[in-house]
């Protein structure tokens, strides 16, 4: 549909096997509590290039001398309910409801949905979650406790895809707090097409918080040039 811009379907179920089948496609899931489950493909597509997140030079500077530290998949859950307390602008509520925190824990524990952690110590205090197939990452929804929490998260996010060979980030639909990270308004087919390849390709062995290891902060604030 053209209004609401990407409406596609309504109803079915969030089981893992529908909910990745979508996600190759290019399609999401995005309801409210107590209405039908809603799938979406919007156009254009907000998309960041994983080596196109920008960070502000005030936050790269406050960065150089900031003790947090940044992995991957240590507190799943945690991070997901923190998106579901997050304030959002000119929302009331949130996307996330029981049965889609139900499905992405399934799935994270299948091994397809991850998070980036940002810790303060051992308080987390920024994150960031979604759903991986092949080198494709399908952003979901972040969090801050902390100014500029979410936006390290981002950043760890997309810098270690970078050194991956993992080229996007889906963000799904237009936001000017997004766009001025970085993000990128796609063409639905344009993005459709780069789905398509990269979430043929193989997923790499290997647990994200292995993988991912443990950055430091300070390491981030030259990654990107403001």
């Amino acid at each position: 549909m053209r209004e609401p811009d990407g409406l596609l379907a309504i109803g079915g179920d969030l089981s893992p096997e529908r909910l990745l089948n979508a996600y190759r496609h290019g399609i999401f899931p995005w309801y409210a509590e107590g209405q039908p489950i809603l799938w979406w493909t919007p156009d254009p597509r907000m998309v960041f290039r994983t080596d196109g997140v920008r960070l502000s030079s005030r936050l790269r500077r406050s960065l150089r001398h900031c003790p947090w530290q940044v992995r991957a998949d240590t507190a799943f859950g945690e991070v997901v309910t923190a998106c579901v307390g997050a304030p959002r602008s000119g929302q009331d509520g949130t996307w996330i409801t029981d049965a889609m925190q139900e499905a992405y824990a399934e799935l994270h524990r299948l091994g397809h949905a991850h998070s980036v952690e940002v810790y303060a110590g051992e308080r987390l205090v920024g994150g960031i979650y979604g759903v991986a197939i092949g080198r494709m990452f399908f952003g979901e929804s972040m969090f801050s406790a902390e100014s500029g929490g979410s936006k390290l998260a981002l950043a760890a996010l997309a810098l270690q895809l970078r050194n991956w060979g993992w080229p996007l980030i889906d963000a799904q639909v237009h936001n000017p707090h997004l766009l001025s990270l970085g993000a990128e308004d796609w063409p639905r087919a344009k993005f459709l097409e780069q789905v398509a390849a990269l979430t043929s390709q193989p997923a790499p062995d290997g647990s994200w918080t292995a993988r991912f290891g443990t950055l430091a902060a300070a390491s981030l604030a030259e990654v990107s040039p403001g």
